[in-house]
């Protein structure tokens, strides 16, 4: 009886959220472990079933680039990383675009449709979903006058967001989930962009509830490495110039805070190797990871 009691517990504490939460967008940006133990990908299947089933609207944005970077080992190919950023030549970018839209978005599609949901892969280039320009990058060097500009490839930065065919699939109860290959149709390239840009871009266009980002942390850590479960938007710039927030955390950091400083409500990072972390999160009053808001 006691088990039946915290179950029934569990089910009262997420009906406010149920109730807040209903006909919003939830973008959530799909990556790290979360992609790669069978076990994950199963629970987020469920979570993004889940999420629809109750009358949420969930958009999926996924990275992969592990399966990138195994493909590239395969054929022979050495991958070339400046800044963070993989360097994306014409073969890179066939590469490139064959695993994210054609294996990864698949297998993400398939595993949602097994669960119950009804799920659509897209690639950025599909009915003009992301509209991409090249990636500027430019570094200072103390033995030239102006700074170096750096040739990334077919590395590419969202310059707008069309949300006509996420609308319409939305309004026909589907779940988009999305490959980050934008494309610029005025010089007919395809680029490759970082998935946490994309699903902050695609957030702030629909005026999401939420930016989730899974991830292989517990969320943003302190000077002690303890977790810090909430952030205003000057805090964490505060943690960001003194150094607390660091390496790879800044540009999720900066990511969540674009977001709620352009229409979203709140932005988290949270740990994807929490078996139904999406839903801990959402549901729950404690949730899991690090919350932004503005």
């Amino acid at each position: 009886m006691k088990h039946m009691n915290s179950r029934a517990s569990m089910l009262v504490e997420a009906l406010p959220y149920l109730q807040r939460f209903a006909d919003q967008t939830i973008v959530i940006k799909y990556g790290g472990n979360a992609m790669v133990e069978e076990s994950l990908k199963e629970s987020f299947a469920k979570d993004i079933t889940l999420l629809k089933q109750v009358g949420i609207n969930p958009v999926v944005v996924h990275g992969g680039g592990p399966q990138i970077g195994n493909v590239l080992k395969k054929i022979g190919k050495q991958a070339e990383f400046i800044d963070g950023m993989r360097v994306t030549d014409d073969e890179t970018m066939d590469i490139v675009e064959m695993v994210l839209a054609g294996k990864v978005n698949k297998e993400i599609v398939a595993n949602i449709n097994r669960a119950g949901g009804k799920a659509v892969g897209l690639s950025g280039k599909d009915g003009g979903l992301i509209c991409a320009r090249k990636m500027k990058v430019t570094k200072n060097s103390p033995e030239l006058d102006v700074p170096e500009i750096i040739d990334l490839g077919h590395v590419g930065q969202v310059h707008k967001i069309n949300t006509e065919i996420l609308n319409v699939l939305e309004s026909d109860k589907f779940v988009p989930v999305i490959a980050p290959v934008g494309y610029d149709k005025d010089k007919a390239q395809s680029y490759n962009i970082n998935a946490d840009l994309v699903a902050g871009a695609i957030a702030q266009a629909l005026g999401a509830a939420k930016l989730i980002l899974l991830t292989d942390v517990v969320g943003v850590l302190d000077a002690d490495k303890k977790l810090k479960s909430k952030f205003s938007t000057d805090e964490a710039r505060a943690w960001i110039a003194d150094g607390t927030i660091a390496g790879g955390m800044i540009p999720k950091v900066n990511c969540c805070l674009d977001a709620v400083e352009n229409s979203v409500e709140k932005a988290h990072i949270i740990d994807g190797r929490v078996p139904h972390a999406i839903l801990l999160e959402m549901f729950t009053d404690e949730g899991v990871g690090t919350v932004f808001a503005s």
